[in-house]
């Protein structure tokens, strides 16, 4: 095949999400975070995987991504719409029984005069300034709200990848004080919010990037493998460049592997000169400048030309190519290009 093949291992997917759900205080339920295709990693697969292992309760950002959720599923597992009740999704909501979470005032009239009696949760803003429900808004609506039962009061953090950051304690004494003494269930912490600890736990919490492997959850095993074939080879002199604009010139007689994947495919151009490739255990340089399509990679000291050269495995994860690339995880993740050939482990813990 000259596609490449991006491994997703399911069986890590849920240990992460166990590993988290035992992190999260006695008594707390913990949901899964799915949105953008489970992270690039296909939404239908990691969703029933996470069904099956106990995640009763699901988020997305919008409520297509929350209809291809309960198709997944089917009936009975929550899923909550990160981006409330927009404008023509009244039918979906209904139809597919999804829990928006109300953003704004308009929203809130939206939601209970379309759907009388739906559930439905709030977001609150707490220091983000994204999403949710200003102090002054929520307190002008939270009688009326109250009294029609919401399933969830939530905020987010936007600091919990720094636990020593003061607007986390900013943001939770907001989050108390806006929701204090409310008989309904709460929500503050993701994945760095649960590593900071049962303060920030509430009744639910709400991984995303740690079931995926990625950081601040240092302890999350791998999830991806992603192996790039080789399309051809050629021996090259010194002097003479590899790629566009020249940008890598061989110091010596090189052999170069031309490889099938590129931009188009989810490698960023800030890889170009930088990332390195695997042979089992033997690094390899990409050299030259990623295009749309291949990379070329330096395999002079390789005894043997490979078949694959893997750029996410063992020996380099998807925050180490971040690192690469100058970027995050979740944008290595999401990133993933339609082209590879997708395999899935399950069934080996």
């Amino acid at each position: 095949m000259s596609t490449a093949h991006l491994t997703i291992d399911l069986d890590a997917i849920v240990t992460n999400w166990r590993a988290l759900d035992r992190a999260s205080a006695s008594g707390v339920q913990t949901a899964a975070v799915v949105k953008a295709d489970a992270y690039g990693l296909g939404v239908k697969r990691v969703s029933q995987a996470l069904a099956r292992a106990g995640a009763r309760r699901f988020f997305v950002a919008a409520a297509e991504e929350g209809a291809a959720v309960r198709q997944a599923l089917g009936p009975g597992p929550q899923i909550n719409i990160l981006s409330g009740h927009m404008a023509g999704d009244t039918d979906m909501i209904a139809d597919l029984d999804l829990t928006p979470m109300l953003n704004s005032l308009d929203q809130v009239t939206r939601h209970l005069e379309s759907l009388p009696g739906h559930a439905f949760g709030v977001q609150l803003n707490t220091g983000m300034n994204r999403l949710g429900m200003d102090e002054m808004e929520w307190e002008a609506v939270a009688p009326y709200l109250l009294d029609a039962g919401p399933e969830l009061l939530m905020s987010h953090l936007a600091c919990a990848d720094e636990p020593d950051h003061p607007l986390n304690e900013t943001q939770l004494a907001r989050f108390h004080a806006m929701t204090d003494g409310a008989a309904v269930p709460r929500s503050l912490a993701a994945t760095g919010g649960i590593l900071m600890g049962p303060r920030y736990h509430f009744d639910l919490t709400r991984p995303g990037i740690g079931l995926y492997g990625g950081w601040p959850y240092e302890a999350a095993l791998p999830v991806v493998t992603l192996s790039i074939p080789v399309v051809q080879t050629r021996e090259i002199a010194a002097g003479q460049p590899v790629g566009y604009s020249c940008a890598w010139v061989a110091e010596q007689p090189s052999v170069i592997a031309t490889l099938a994947a590129g931009y188009a495919d989810g490698l960023m151009r800030t890889l170009s000169n930088t990332a390195v490739l695997w042979d089992g255990d033997t690094p390899c340089p990409l050299v030259g400048r990623v295009s749309m399509d291949l990379i070329t990679v330096d395999i002079t000291h390789l005894r043997e030309v490979p078949r694959y050269l893997d750029i996410l495995g063992p020996h380099q994860g998807v925050d180490d190519l971040a690192d690469m690339a100058k970027t995050i995880s979740y944008e290595i993740l999401t990133h993933f290009g339609a082209r590879y050939s997708r395999r899935y482990l399950e069934g080996r813990a």
